[in-house]
């Protein structure tokens, strides 16, 4: 039987919009890659920020993520170094800046080396 797959829309600051598939049991980042998409990453392992998109639309599964917070779902973002989608998705890359605003707001520790 072949694995669950979700689409993935990525809509760019300058407006543009690229779709890609990605597997249930895949992180979406690693999806983006193969599919030719070269995104933001640093540590892949969910514990910095350099991978935050902010979620338009759809779930995404943190829970091999090092370092994320329900405030961080709360506030509409996603690290996909080490998330799953577990729905269709809709997403924003290069959040770094927003989601640390996000952490900050709330007390909650932000990286500053992204």
């Amino acid at each position: 039987m072949a694995e669950e797959s979700f689409t993935v829309k990525v809509k760019f600051p300058d407006n543009s919009e690229t779709t890609f598939e990605a597997g249930a049991e895949e992180y979406v980042l690693g999806a983006a890659r193969r599919a030719g998409l070269d995104l933001p990453s640093l540590c892949e392992q969910g514990w910095d920020l350099a991978c935050a998109v902010k979620v338009l639309e759809g779930e995404v599964d943190q829970s091999d993520s090092l370092r994320y917070f329900e405030e961080d779902k709360e506030c509409g973002f996603a690290l996909i170094c080490t998330g799953k989608a577990r729905s269709d998705l809709r997403i924003v890359p290069h959040q770094t800046g927003e989601m640390r605003e996000c952490r900050d707001e709330h007390g909650l520790p932000a990286p500053r080396g992204t």
